[in-house]
């Protein structure tokens, strides 16, 4: 059979296969953390937050506000406190943005300015909306299955205002305070681990939200125990500063979300 006139036969000499151009994007890299790594964040973090301690202090005051919210729910309708939470969670890391704009200003020598830090966001919208869906999804999932483990788990019913802690950690709702905390602690997981370098990533690259989530993702498993030690390192010190009445998130808030602006530098590279 004869080939077509404008068949072309790949045993010509002068057949030259295609070659795509070679993409100028920069190509990023994950690094292979170190233990001490973390603690290095935390020190970058200080720095930061001695820098601009004005600006500081008014996200402080907007941490501090949400777990004055936080506590109001679990003494008077502890069955929202994980829904609450999640919101938490969710808000958060926006509004540590702001923190991550002072980070990168500082970064490139530049002055940070509240107001600026306030509406970084605007130039990642359409990034930042699927970002946010995905996590109110989780959230939405988190809070359901916090009300399903209150609805057949707790032996003892509801706790009033005044017995909360009480009645939560009565021996007798030893299988619900398991359940809880492991269903909580797979939707913290999960929540972080998508989270804990999308949101600095988007900031810095102006990357898509499913690709800065996959990234995060990466980080995470590529670097387990670091980021594992990373976690514990954000709890602990979150915990502490609930002590007493949350007045600690005025600056371990913002400590942490300068510190989360150098987890994302230190863990992923950029190559030209």
């Amino acid at each position: 059979m004869n080939p077509t006139p404008d068949s072309t036969d790949h045993n010509d000499a002068s057949y030259v296969p295609y070659v795509p151009p070679a993409s100028d994007a920069p190509v990023k890299e994950i690094v292979a953390l170190r233990l001490g790594d973390p603690f290095g964040w935390l020190a970058s973090g200080w720095r930061d937050l001695m820098a601009a301690k004005g600006i500081c202090f008014f996200y402080g005051a907007c941490f501090w506000a949400m777990a004055l919210v936080l506590g109001a729910v679990f003494r008077s309708k502890p069955e929202y406190a994980m829904s609450i939470a999640s919101g938490c969670l969710l808000v958060g890391p926006f509004l540590a943005m702001g923190l991550y704009e002072v980070g990168r200003r500082r970064e490139q020598g530049m002055t940070p300015e509240l107001s600026v830090s306030l509406t970084c966001w605007d130039k990642h919208g359409r990034s930042m909306s699927m970002l946010v869906l995905v996590l109110i999804v989780l959230e939405l999932l988190w809070g359901r299955a916090s009300l399903v483990v209150f609805a057949v788990f707790f032996n003892t019913g509801m706790p009033s205002t005044t017995g909360v802690i009480q009645a939560i950690f009565n021996l007798q709702n030893w299988e619900f305070l398991a359940v809880y905390l492991l269903v909580g602690g797979f939707f913290a997981g999960l929540v972080y681990a998508v989270a804990v370098v999308s949101i600095p990533m988007i900031l810095d690259r102006d990357t898509d939200a499913i690709s800065a989530a996959i990234t995060s993702l990466q980080v995470v498993f590529s670097n387990l125990i670091v980021m594992l030690l990373w976690g514990a390192m954000i709890t602990t010190l979150v915990v502490i500063a609930l002590i007493p009445w949350g007045l600690g998130l005025l600056f371990i808030g913002p400590w942490l979300g300068h510190a989360s602006w150098h987890a994302y530098r230190g863990s992923v590279r950029w190559l030209a």
